[in-house]
Order: C-alpha cells, then structure tokens, then sequence
C-alpha cells in the first residue's frame, strides 16, 4: 500500500504540474499586492513526528501573528473559540483575496511540492501544528502513522463545519479503510466539496 501510494502520488504531482504552475505563479503575484510574500511556510507537525513546512498561497495579512493576539486580548467569545477549534468564525487575518483562495482552496495548491518531497501525500489526515496533537488525546499515534494529505476525509465531510473531535475521527478512521479505491474516491468527492465551497 505504502509503496503504491507514493508511486502514484509521484505520477499525479508529475501529470498536473504543467497545468498547476501557472496557476501558482498567477495567484504568487496577485498575493504579493500588499507587499508581503507570495508563499508562507507553516511548520507542520508530519509522519512519526517529523516537522516540515507546509506551502501555502499567503492568505493573511502580513502582520497575522500581531494582529491576532490584539484580535483575541479584545474578543474572549473568539478566544474560547480559538481554544477549542483552532480556527475562527471571523479571522480578522484573512485578506479579501485570501477569503476568495480559501474557499475555493486555491492556496493549498503549493503543497503539490511538499508531495513531490514525500512530506505530504495527497490524501491523508489534515496536517496540523505542534499544539494541535495535544487533542488528539490517546489517538495521536492514529494521525503520526499517516502522512499528512492535502485533502482527506475530513475535507469531504464537512470540512471546518465539523467539531475538533469530529476531525480526529475521521482520521482514525482514514487509516483503518486506506487504500487506493478509497483515496479515489475521496480525490473525487474533493472536487465535488471545493466546487460547492462547502465549509471553509
């Protein structure tokens, strides 16, 4: 299984790269607009534990950290909010073309290259940051068995609409059924979810 999952994944990165490049060069110019940088690397937490940067097309502004320590020091309901999911109803750090790349999930198009080095594989649990496994509870080793995946069953059953809880069953889940008809599948069902822009 797990040689065949990367054999393809090296042939689906090597298939859609022509196509997806510029692509990726387009959205790089029109995110640098305000001045930041075209990428952000954010350090994800891998298989059996390894840290990697996880590509995106930048979809905050250049000053998100700050500005969303300010945002949550004036916002308690959004602090208890960022607590228990990790994410935010109303991100004060998303750029309008950040907002637009998000739902369609155009940002994540840059992790076609954490694929091509094996730090990703196209469907897997979605990758998370070091905190984050401390909600896993006793099934961390569930999602550091798996490499992280830019899309999953998470992303075709709700995508952020689910709770925390939800999201580590699903890859609990993922890992007991894998396989390359289910990975397929759920490649498939993507498709269907981005193009509904269903959750965020």
């Amino acid at each position: 299984m797990q040689f065949g999952k990367r054999l393809l994944d090296i042939m689906l990165v090597l298939m859609i790269a022509p196509m997806l490049l510029p692509v990726i060069a387009a959205l790089a110019v029109l995110a640098r607009r305000d001045g930041g940088k075209a990428f952000f690397g954010h350090k994800r937490v891998g298989q059996n534990g390894a840290s990697f940067r996880c590509w995106k097309i930048r979809s905050m502004v250049p000053d998100a950290e700050a500005r969303l320590r300010a945002y949550l020091d004036a916002n308690p309901a959004a602090a208890e909010e960022w607590a228990r999911d990790h994410k935010l109803t109303n991100d004060p750090r998303i750029t309008p073309f950040g907002d637009f790349i998000r739902k369609t999930s155009l940002d994540e198009l840059p992790q076609i290259f954490n694929v091509l080095k094996g730090e990703m594989t196209f469907v897997g649990p979605r990758p998370i940051i070091e905190d984050e496994l401390a909600k896993y509870g006793n099934k961390k080793q569930h999602y550091l068995a798996q490499k992280p995946g830019i899309t999953g069953l998470w992303q075709v059953s709700g995508r952020n609409d689910l709770s925390y809880d939800e999201r580590v069953n699903l890859d609990v889940a993922y890992l007991s059924q894998r396989s390359l008809l289910v990975d397929a599948n759920i490649m498939m069902r993507t498709a269907w979810a981005v193009l509904g822009k269903t959750g965020r």
